[in-house]
């Protein structure tokens, strides 16, 4: 049993459903990012967390009690919104400390989770102005000082860094990771951005379609995804997918591409893998990190090898330079050292680390090796 235990959760609007049986486990401390595209079912099942939407069927519990049909008030959680939801008439500090008064507080007593809470998000100095003076860096950080003074069993982010700018969100993803490393609390985090769920988690749940894809650490969804969906879904730039079939190259087995001159090219996988499935059609998944210049390749990877294949496409990135191909009808893309000289149009060797490559069912989009 965990801390937060979501257990066969559904939701159905009418006839209509929107989340299918959901079990997931939350440990005390852990970092839990539900992400997918809109209309996945992570909204509606942080909702149901918050009490915000009834369950339809299945239980959620929070320290072994279960919450179904118990009132948002009662659940003991602090909610953080994309909207920041700040009483503009309030001060910051009146804002912050309207959730104790509710509660009961004794002043003494939100004055002081006032004043350290103030102190760690660094916003001592706003207290007494209003939303209105402030940016909306400033604003995020007292809604989350408003979350934090209620000391909760359980936080809830729902998007909370998607009003600000890009340099913004990246700084307050970082000052979010530090709260919780210092303060150890059990947070369930909605967004749709894969960067943030994978600098931010302890365990991510990739969901679409209303179900959990997959559910692990940042590196298992990120080098083992279970299928297509995940692996085009988490990294930036997503994950190379196109097609191949298994051949005999040999005496060992290997994937067979076809490149956009017309040729193919046989790449054997690494430690003999799918030695069983000569003759099959499969997609070959592959990273774009994978995939790079001869002198890039990893030095430690005992199964780099070459392909001869023309360029379409070259785009400097500053420290990197992505060189795109074309591939079994796919453009397929690879992280080059900056300093390159690879022009479209060139024939030139990309190096393939299939140590990293994974391998997907075209029918069923699930992994099979």
């Amino acid at each position: 049993m965990g801390f937060l235990d979501i257990k066969q959760a559904t939701k159905f609007y009418g006839s209509v459903q929107v989340l299918h049986e959901t079990d997931i486990s939350v440990e005390e401390g852990e970092f839990l990012v539900l992400v997918g595209p809109s209309g996945c079912g992570k909204s509606t099942l942080l909702n149901m967390i918050a009490g915000l939407e009834d369950i339809t069927t299945g239980e959620i519990a929070i320290r072994g009690r279960s919450m179904n049909g118990v009132k948002p008030a009662d659940r003991n959680i602090a909610m953080v919104f994309q909207s920041y939801a700040l009483y503009p008439n309030m001060t910051v500090s009146g804002n912050i400390s309207f959730g104790m008064e509710m509660h009961g507080i004794p002043k003494a007593e939100r004055a002081r989770r006032i004043a350290q809470v103030a102190d760690l998000l660094q916003i001592s100095h706003l207290l007494e102005r209003k939303p209105g003076q402030l940016s909306g860096g400033q604003r995020q950080r007292v809604a989350m000082g408003r979350a934090l003074v209620r000391e909760p069993d359980v936080f809830l982010f729902d998007e909370p860094l998607s009003n600000l700018d890009a340099k913004l969100r990246v700084d307050m993803r970082t000052e979010i990771k530090k709260l919780h490393q210092k303060l150890g609390t059990t947070i369930v985090y909605v967004t749709h951005d894969q960067i943030e769920a994978l600098t931010l988690s302890t365990r991510i749940a990739v969901m679409y379609g209303g179900y959990v894809q997959q559910l692990g650490t940042p590196k298992e969804i990120y080098d083992n995804p279970a299928n297509m969906f995940v692996a085009g879904f988490m990294g930036s730039p997503s994950m190379n997918l196109f097609p191949a079939k298994v051949v005999d190259s040999s005496g060992k087995p290997a994937a067979e591409v076809r490149l956009s001159d017309g040729k193919t090219a046989a790449i054997p996988f690494a430690d003999g893998a799918l030695s069983s499935n000569v003759g099959r059609d499969i997609i070959l998944g592959i990273r774009p990190e994978a995939i790079t210049d001869r002198d890039g390749a990893d030095r430690n990877s005992q199964s780099v090898h070459m392909v001869d294949a023309p360029v379409e496409v070259t785009e400097p990135a500053g420290s990197d330079t992505f060189v795109v191909s074309q591939i079994g009808g796919k453009d397929v893309t690879g992280r080059f050292r900056a300093d390159v000289s690879v022009n479209a149009g060139d024939i030139f060797p990309f190096a393939f680390n299939m140590e990293k490559a994974v391998v997907f069912d075209p029918q069923s989009e699930n992994r099979i090796a």
